[in-house]
């Protein structure tokens, strides 16, 4: 083997071998991460994916999803040019089509069902990746529809809602100068996986951890000095009989409370209802446990709380759980002070970045002013009070039923039908629109009901605008060329709002040039931007004082944090509780017949959501949808590893594997979701929602399981 062969072999880059080093992001996961990426390109094409040295977020590093990345692109599913559905919805049948009969067919039929019907008859929704968001709203609203919606009606926004009931502004965890970090669901080894190695560190400096998680999670194991498991959906019942042990041994901030929180005696009246008598047989959790993480709680003076978007919200009480645990943080005078939580605002796409620029005023700059209530919005009053768009848990529902108004056609970018609760009944909805469109990255299940599907690019055949904490951002550039005729998300937007001739001559000038609006306040352009290889400091981070926004006074109708909302209160009408009050949170299932919980969330650490399981390497890792039980109910039910089971509900049932482990609690069954062959979420109740947030219970539904017979 000649010295250049090896080179080639090894994947070494350099001008002999012509393979050159180019740098992008991750968009596999969320906008919190977007880890930097070495991408090793030879002849036009990604040969090898690495960490990229030096950048704000991982430093070098990246995990199992992010390693992906280049099979990710090289999927053999991928779009590659616009497609016409010439079958029945759903078949999958298709013929090519140009982008100008592609775009020409979507402006037609988009303002047809706007002329018959009215504008908010015609939704737009985004799934995954976030980035273009700003920009689609904008198009929705250019456009005279209400109806904005995005995959965030199920991830995230019921957590910020929390803290916008509770504080007005979301709270971060500075964590780094903590005595005692709450992980409350923290699974940073499978998901935020730089968190891991952050958390490890404070550890090894002396941070205490009290973890809760109902599994079993590498977290458990080395981090935490306390561990609390409570029953999938009981953490409000959880947190309330922690508060109400603090409050009776008078072991919480009384200054701080009187100054800066409202409600309290209420709250703290309320809260005597769950003590030794009761707590167990709520949450599983011996009262013994309860005064141990009180017992922890009272000794630390600084405490800070994992943000967790999912495990706490997924449930009908999941907004009350959240807000029973940042009540914690209030009581104990942990909100707006070092080593607690930081109450922070976003930058970009709900990231914060430390700076501020238009992006507010981008978004609703063209929001319709007289238009009808968005989807959802009598269902959800405060989810429509606190965000104002269409509550997506509640589309399959209105295009079923046409009420309150007829929902004829789809503008989706990444719809994933088996994100909703019973997406039976999504699919099923699908099928009744008179147009549908979906941009997508592969011709998935939802894209296979789609009238006109166009072909999207990943992070490395585009560019775009990325800020980070620490006042940093840059303008990624494309590493290959887009596969096929593969287009961004930002330019089919700009493009047909060109064609459909919309309202908005910003849009219609196209992505940098609503990028240079929404940066315009700082000291750079795009151009600037886009020179470096990693991001740049833009801007200086903002710092507050300690208590600084409690002495202005907060976004919140008292200025004060509230343990009893105020909002909530001056609205009778919405039927909903200013406390943070529990209920039980499972759906209403004979449990005789249905004794066990079903959760289709949990973290996996090769997968997330359904976007891996079409990568071999990832895939290896769990080859078919495997549903996690105990060993305890296993051995009762003589399973052994790989046995087939049969899950069922009151929606249907599946078959699948059975994988016995120790981290599983008694009683909880997990099948990860996404899996066109076992959809964990087509046993779930479409209407087992979260009244608050209008979010669905992908965690706490009855179900029973049997031994299949073979």
């Amino acid at each position: 083997m000649t010295e250049l062969e090896r080179k080639l072999r090894a994947k070494i880059p350099g001008a002999d071998t012509g393979i050159e080093v180019r740098h992008s992001i991750c968009d596999i996961c969320s906008p919190g991460m977007h880890c930097g990426l070495d991408c090793y390109v030879k002849d036009g094409k990604v040969i090898k994916i690495e960490g990229q040295d030096g950048h704000p977020v991982n430093d070098g590093k990246l995990c199992t999803k992010g390693l992906a990345n280049r099979q990710y692109l090289y999927r053999q599913d991928r779009i590659m040019t616009p497609l016409r559905r010439v079958g029945e919805r759903g078949e999958g049948r298709f013929e090519e089509i140009s982008w100008e009969e592609a775009y020409r067919e979507i402006a037609d039929q988009l303002n047809r069902i706007k002329g018959e019907y009215g504008p908010e008859s015609v939704a737009f929704f985004s799934g995954f990746s976030k980035w273009y968001r700003p920009m689609l709203r904008r198009f929705a609203y250019s456009f005279g529809s209400p109806n904005y919606g995005s995959e965030s009606s199920s991830c995230y926004t019921s957590a910020f809602m929390a803290w916008k009931v509770a504080a007005g502004a979301q709270g971060a965890a500075d964590m780094a100068n903590s005595d005692l970090f709450l992980g409350w669901a923290f699974n940073p080894y499978y998901s935020n996986y730089m968190s891991a190695a952050r958390a490890t560190k404070l550890k090894e400096k002396g941070l205490k951890f009290l973890i809760v998680d109902t599994r079993i999670t590498p977290a458990v194991e080395k981090l935490a000095d306390v561990v609390l498991r409570p029953k999938s959906g009981t953490d409000g019942a959880l947190a309330h009989a922690i508060a109400n042990v603090l409050i009776s041994r008078g072991e919480i901030d009384r200054e701080y409370i009187d100054h800066y929180v409202y409600g309290f005696d209420e709250y703290a009246e309320y809260v005597k209802n769950f003590n030794e008598h009761n707590i167990e047989a709520l949450t599983g959790v011996s009262y013994e446990d309860v005064l141990r993480a009180a017992d922890l709680i009272a000794q630390s003076k600084k405490i800070s709380f994992y943000e967790s978007s999912a495990p706490l919200t997924h449930h009908r009480n999941g907004l009350q759980n959240y807000r029973s645990i940042i009540s914690l943080l209030a009581i104990t005078g942990n909100i707006d002070r070092p080593g607690g939580q930081q109450l922070i605002q976003h930058t970009y796409v709900h990231v914060n970045c430390g700076f501020r620029i238009r992006e507010t005023e981008f978004q609703y700059g063209t929001k319709p002013k007289h238009a009808k209530p968005p989807i959802g919005a009598e269902r959800f009053p405060l989810w429509n009070e606190l965000e104002g768009e269409m509550q997506s848990m509640a589309l399959p529902g209105q295009i079923e039923t046409g009420n309150p108004y007829p929902v004829k056609g789809l503008f989706a970018l990444g719809l994933n039908a088996r994100m909703w609760p019973d997406s039976g009944r999504m699919f099923r909805a699908l099928k009744k629109l008179d147009f549908f469109v979906d941009t997508d990255l592969f011709l998935t299940d939802a894209a296979k009901y789609a009238d006109i599907v166009l072909p999207a690019c990943t992070s490395m055949e585009r560019g775009e605008f990325k800020p980070y904490p620490g006042g940093r951002a840059f303008y990624t550039k494309p590493v290959i060329p887009p596969l096929g005729s593969a287009r961004s998300d930002v330019q089919i937007l700009s493009d047909l709002a060109n064609v459909m001739d919309l309202d908005d001559e910003l849009l219609k000038a196209g992505y940098e040039a609503c990028i240079s609006y929404m940066i315009q306040d700082l000291n750079v352009t795009v151009e600037d931007l886009k020179k470096p290889d990693l991001p740049i400091k833009v801007a200086e981070a903002e710092t507050f004082a300690p208590l600084e926004h409690l002495e202005k006074g907060l976004k919140t109708p008292t200025g004060k944090i509230e343990l009893k909302s105020a909002l909530i209160e001056q609205h009778p009408e919405w039927g909903l509780e200013a406390f943070p009050t529990y209920v039980e949170p499972l759906d209403q299932a004979d449990p005789e017949l249905y004794p066990f919980t079903f959760t289709s969330g949990s973290r996996i650490p090769n997968a997330i959501h359904s976007r891996l399981h079409n990568c071999a390497n990832n895939r290896s890792l769990r080859p078919v949808p495997t549903a996690d039980m105990s060993l305890e109910d296993c051995e009762a039910m003589g399973l052994k590893e790989g046995d087939p089971i049969v899950i069922s509900t009151m929606r249907g049932e599946l078959h699948v594997p059975v994988h016995p482990t120790l981290a599983m609690p008694k009683g909880l069954v997990n099948l990860y979701h996404g899996y066109s062959e076992a959809d964990a979420n087509s046993l779930l109740d479409g209407d087992h929602l979260d009244p608050y947030s209008g979010f669905p219970a992908y965690r706490s539904s009855r179900c029973a399981v049997r031994k299949e017979r073979l």
